[in-house]
């Protein structure tokens, strides 16, 4: 006697989603008959439940625009970022030299050091 063949994820995930839409199919029924019962005529019914599909699908592409638009300034600033020059310039870095106020740590042209630029006097 041959033992049972294993079933694989992609047979159980099918059944799954396979017994979900008969499950939906089957409450979009109920809530037809439930509009017929109440009077609404069977094709303004049928039409007001695409309708809502319609409206929950756009509600999804909303947010999921939204979300995309968002990971792609997340892709883009994460891109600048590895890509961006870290390094401070030369003109950055403080230097030893004679500036407008004598020999001292400059950056740019304003000295950064402590000390009397009038100590000479």
């Amino acid at each position: 006697m041959k033992p049972a063949a294993q079933t694989t994820f992609a047979e159980r995930a099918g059944r799954a989603f396979g017994r979900m839409w008969r499950g939906f199919a089957r409450c979009e029924r109920k809530a037809v008959h439930w509009l017929v019962a109440r009077g609404v005529p069977a094709d303004a019914a049928t039409a007001l439940l695409w309708a809502i599909k319609l409206v929950v699908l756009g509600v999804l592409l909303y947010a999921a625009f939204w979300l995309a638009l968002l990971l792609v300034f997340a892709i883009v600033a994460a891109w600048v970022a590895r890509n961006a020059d870290w390094d401070d310039d030369e003109e950055n870095q403080p230097q030893w030299r004679v500036g407008p106020a004598g020999y001292g740590l400059y950056r740019g042209d304003i000295r950064v050091d402590i000390g009397d630029p009038y100590e000479d006097e």
